[in-house]
């Protein structure tokens, strides 16, 4: 016999909702009839969510940027806690967003309702000394790298290592003949990706310079094709003054799975974000592109704790993809990066080499499973 349970789901931004959403899809294969609320956009909407609140507006990077938006943040946080009240889930479970989330999660654990974070922090990189914290806020976490679960249980915060969701996210749902014919590319002639981001604030930082270098890549190679795909968390409305900026370049914009653009490109320019650990499980030479206010990063570089921030370069545990981040985000620089990587063989092929050991590190498929059998036995008292 079925159970009706009721879950909150919380997903601050793209590549959360996309997680979100392949945990609503696993566990209502274990539970049919569970019920899901919460907060993301449209993937978790599509998987069958009621979303009370949509985190396209509120998905911010860097502490100047959430200091704008706090106003919609405060909101989007009040309607939550609102929702806790009034119809108290049987689980709340937390994706990555953890400033929001760990507020989320004080005031369901002051009513009793359990919580399990799924994407753990990066407390290891910065604040590590945080995680003695979250034995407070949380029931249990799932983590993705098996480092961080000795690291988790080191300080008495109970975890499970439930694999990489991404291993089985990242797959395209189209051939490469179809895709190049669908976005009407040249497969005889380079195309370099241009992967900005999904939330606002960081597009309108880090495309500018994409679009700088991607000016000069085009004179170095003038048959160059130039291809960015839209995160669901951003409107085309949003980026076509920028692009219109460089008509030359004749960007297509593309609103379409990411994985189905990123098989078509022999190299991508993309924001430091999850899009990282996704061009290296596609294995696709890229570059690293990063920039935020001065003084969030001002601030930031003091607190991070590791050499770098690239996930695939963390995973791999040194630095196997160039990053060019604040003022190192030059064009002249991430432009002679990319030709390298298309002209050089052996340098091109090294690469590739290295993010296929970081797939490696990643686990075996099955992630999204996991983390829904570890929600369910939370929800039966077996956690």
């Amino acid at each position: 016999m079925s159970h009706t349970y009721t879950v909150m789901i919380s997903a601050g931004e793209a590549s959360g909702d996309l997680h979100a959403a392949n945990l609503v899809k696993a566990m209502h294969k274990l539970a049919p009839d569970t019920r899901f609320t919460g907060m993301g956009s449209d993937q978790l909407r599509e998987a069958g969510c009621e979303l009370l609140v949509d985190c396209a507006d509120i998905a911010v990077v860097g502490l100047w940027e959430v200091v704008k938006h706090y106003g919609k943040i405060k909101q989007a946080l009040n309607q939550l806690i609102d929702a806790l009240r009034q119809s108290p889930p049987d689980l709340l479970i937390l994706v990555d967003y953890q400033e929001f989330n760990f507020r989320l999660a004080e005031k369901a654990k002051a009513r009793g309702i359990k919580v399990l974070f799924y994407i753990s922090p990066q407390v290891w990189a910065w604040r590590p000394h945080r995680v003695h914290t979250m034995a407070k806020k949380i029931d249990h976490m799932a983590v993705l790298f098996p480092f961080e679960e000795q690291f988790y249980e080191n300080a008495g915060v109970p975890c499970t290592f439930v694999g990489h969701p991404l291993v089985d996210e990242v797959k395209p749902d189209r051939s490469a003949a179809e895709c190049y014919a669908r976005y009407q590319l040249n497969a005889e002639q380079p195309v370099v990706g241009l992967f900005p981001g999904s939330r606002k604030s960081e597009v309108a930082r880090v495309l500018p310079i994409l679009l700088e270098s991607a000016k000069l890549i085009q004179q170095a190679k003038p048959d160059a094709q130039f291809i960015l795909p839209l995160a669901s968390t951003i409107a085309l409305t949003d980026i076509q003054g920028l692009l219109a900026e460089y008509p030359s370049l004749q960007v297509r914009a593309i609103r379409d799975r990411s994985y189905n653009v990123m098989q078509v490109c022999n190299a991508i320019m993309t924001a430091s974000g999850t899009a990282t650990l996704e061009i290296a499980l596609m294995g696709i030479p890229n570059t690293i592109v990063y920039k935020i206010a001065p003084l969030s990063y001002w601030i930031l570089k003091r607190m991070v704790k590791i050499a770098d921030i690239g996930l695939e370069n963390i995973v791999a545990e040194k630095r196997i993809v160039q990053e060019f981040i604040q003022a190192d985000a030059k064009p002249a620089a991430i432009a002679a990066e990319i030709c390298r990587l298309l002209d050089d063989t052996q340098y091109r092929s090294t690469q590739i080499a290295e993010l296929n050991k970081v797939r490696g590190k990643l686990g075996k498929e099955g992630g999204s499973a996991n983390v829904a059998k570890l929600a369910l036995d939370m929800i039966e008292g077996r956690v």
